[in-house]
C-alpha cells in the first residue's frame, strides 16, 4: 500500500502490523478443514496528510458481502438501538409530518433490521444489501430490498426510479468500502438536495484510547476521526452539520451530513470532538506510537490466562463468533487446545469452525449443558447485554472473561470484577 485511498498522499505511517489472517467472515464448513486457507496482511496505517487510517484493500467487497454471516437481528441491542434511532430521526428529519411522501433509504441494509420500523411507521422505504443471504431475510420480513452494491450509478438510478431519499441511513458500512470517494458520490446521489445523511462508524479515537485492535479486519478498509470523516464526506458533495458520540461497538460517531449547498456552520459538538480528538494527538504522528505496545499486552495476558487455565484442567469456551473475535483468535494463535469451542445465536454458524484458528461454533445451549469454568465473551462491545444474558453462568461457579480493553473475570453476576 503506497498511496491514501482518499487523499492520494505517499505519506503513510505504520500504527500496528497484525501478521497475516484469513478473512474475518470466511467461517469453514467440516469439508473445508483440510482445505489450504488463503491469508492476507493486516496492516493499518494512517495518512499523516489527511490523517484517515487504513489497510490495504486485498480483498474484494464482492469475496465479502455477496454472501454474508452476519444477521443484525441477533442482536437484541442492536434492534433496540436502531428502533430509537428510527423514532429520533423522524422527529429530527420531520418524516413525520407527512409520511406518505416521504422517502428513506438504508445502504447496507442487511436484514431488515433497522427499515422494519420503519414499515411499521408506514413510511416509504428501501434497503440496498449487496448480501443475497440477508437481503432475501429482509424482503421475507416486509422490508423492500435491493440486491446491490452503491456507487454512484446506483445512486443514480435509484433515485430516478423511486425518487430522492429525506433521509439516507448508511450504519457501519462507511468502513467497509475501499472507494471511498465513490461511495459518498453514491450517497449524495441518493439523498435529496435539503435532505439528509446518518452514517455510523466506529471512532478510531476509542479504538486507539481503549485498546480495540480486534476491530481491524480486512473487511473494514478504513477507520474515521471526525476529522477524517469530513473530508471523506467533502469528496462526495457532503458536509458534516452535526456528530454524536455512541456507545455501540466499543464506540461510535453517527454523523449528520447534508448536501454542501444547504448545509451551514457544524454544530458545537463537532467543535467539541474536533478538538478531543486533537488533544489525544490524532492530527500528529505521536498519537499513534504506543499503540503497537498497548496491542501486544493485550496478547500477552491473554495467553497467559489461558495457557494457565489449560495447565490447571480448567475449560474455557467461547460466546460469539464475531468478525472482531477473529482477528483476536487469530493474531494470540487461539486454537482448540485453549477454547474449546465457541457457540452463537445466529444458525448459520452452527457446525462452522472459525477461520484460520478452526474453532468450533456451536449452539449456545452447549454451555450450559457443559458447565465450563470460564466463557470468553469474543464480542465484548456487548458487555452490559450479555453479563445479564450468560448470568445463568454463575450457577455453577463459572466466570465470564472480557479480552479488552484488558483483560477482566466477572464474577458473582457482574458484582466483583478481578482484573487478571
Amino acid at each position: 500500500m503506497t498511496r491514501c485511498r482518499l487523499c492520494d498522499s505517499t505519506a503513510l505511517a505504520s500504527v500496528v502490523d497484525l501478521g497475516a489472517t484469513p478473512p474475518c467472515e470466511s467461517f469453514l464448513a467440516a469439508d473445508q478443514l483440510d482445505r489450504a486457507e488463503p491469508t492476507y496482511p493486516l496492516h493499518l496505517r494512517v495518512c499523516t496528510d489527511c490523517w484517515l487510517a487504513q489497510i490495504p484493500p486485498l480483498i474484494t467487497p464482492e469475496e465479502t458481502f455477496s454472501e454474508y454471516a452476519y444477521f443484525s437481528s441477533f442482536s437484541t441491542s442492536w434492534v433496540e438501538h436502531a428502533r430509537t434511532f428510527v423514532a429520533d430521526a423522524v422527529e429530527r428529519v420531520g418524516l413525520g409530518a407527512d409520511g406518505s411522501a416521504a422517502f428513506v433509504v438504508e445502504v447496507a441494509s442487511n436484514d431488515g433490521y433497522l427499515l422494519r420500523h420503519v414499515v411499521e411507521r408506514r413510511i416509504r422505504c428501501l434497503g440496498i444489501e449487496p448480501s443475497v443471504n440477508v437481503g432475501a431475510a429482509a424482503r421475507k420480513a416486509g422490508v423492500p430490498t435491493l440486491t446491490k452494491f452503491l456507487d454512484p450509478d446506483t445512486g443514480a438510478a435509484v433515485r430516478a426510479e423511486h425518487g430522492p431519499a429525506n433521509l439516507v441511513v448508511a450504519n457501519n458500512v462507511y468502513a467497509h468500502i475501499p472507494d471511498v470517494v465513490g461511495f459518498t458520490k453514491g450517497l449524495r446521489a441518493l439523498v435529496a438536495d435539503d435532505g439528509w445523511v446518518s452514517i455510523e462508524v466506529q471512532h478510531l479515537l476509542t479504538l486507539i484510547e481503549e485498546n480495540q485492535y480486534d476491530t481491524i479486519y480486512h473487511e473494514h478498509f478504513q477507520y474515521y476521526t471526525v476529522a477524517s470523516a469530513i473530508r471523506a464526506l467533502a469528496s462526495g458533495g457532503l458536509t458534516l452539520v452535526d456528530v454524536e458520540l455512541l456507545p455501540t461497538h466499543g464506540g461510535s460517531i453517527r454523523l449528520w451530513a447534508r448536501p454542501a449547498e444547504v448545509a451551514g456552520e457544524p454544530s458545537r459538538k463537532v467543535t467539541d470532538v474536533l478538538a478531543r480528538e486533537k488533544a489525544a494527538g490524532l492530527q500528529e504522528l505521536s498519537g499513534y506510537t504506543e499503540f503497537s505496545a498497548r496491542v501486544a499486552k493485550v496478547r500477552r495476558d491473554l495467553l497467559k490466562f489461558l495457557i494457565g487455565a489449560a495447565e490447571r484442567g480448567e475449560t474455557v469456551v467461547g460466546y460469539g463468533a464475531p468478525g472482531k473475535g477473529n482477528t483476536l483468535l487469530n493474531h494470540c494463535g487461539i486454537r482448540p487446545d485453549l477454547l474449546a469451542y465457541t457457540v452463537d445465536r445466529n444458525p448459520y454458524k452452527h457446525g462452522r469452525f472459525t477461520p484460520g484458528t478452526r474453532v468450533p461454533i456451536l449452539p449456545p445451549e452447549q454451555i450450559a449443558a457443559d458447565k465450563p469454568d470460564y466463557v470468553l465473551v469474543l464480542p465484548w462491545n456487548l458487555r452490559t447485554e450479555l453479563v445479564e444474558q450468560l448470568s445463568f453462568v454463575h450457577e455453577w461457579g463459572g466466570r465470564l472473561v472480557f479480552p479488552i480493553p484488558e483483560l477482566s473475570i466477572v464474577e458473582a453476576d457482574g458484582v466483583r470484577e478481578v482484573t487478571a
